[in-house]
């Protein structure tokens, strides 16, 4: 699977939350179903993140990699993906 394309059709085609706030959000009210998490993603985010159901999978890059492979000019330290769409990323397995 590559990663980046599956993110981008994700985001193009389903519903992904994008962002500390919202992905937590997300995450609490039990609507995310997978989450990842860039290298340099902050603690307490990454702890919130991982008290949810959903697996969380750790991205190999940063946050302006993750940014990038989203299509997002900006950084992106979290996601969470609501609805893949018609990518594979939910198929992704958390690590």
């Amino acid at each position: 699977m590559d990663l980046n394309k599956s993110l981008r059709l994700a985001i193009e085609s389903g519903k992904v939350s994008v962002g500390a706030n919202e992905s937590i959000k997300a995450i609490t009210s039990g609507s995310a179903k997978l989450v990842i998490l860039s290298s340099n993603c902050l603690e307490e985010t990454a702890a919130a993140a991982k008290k949810g159901d959903a697996p969380v999978h750790s991205f190999n890059g940063n946050n302006s990699v993750l940014g990038a492979a989203c299509g997002k000019p900006f950084p992106v330290s979290i996601l969470a993906i609501l609805d893949g769409g018609k990518s594979d990323i939910l198929n992704l397995k958390a690590n």
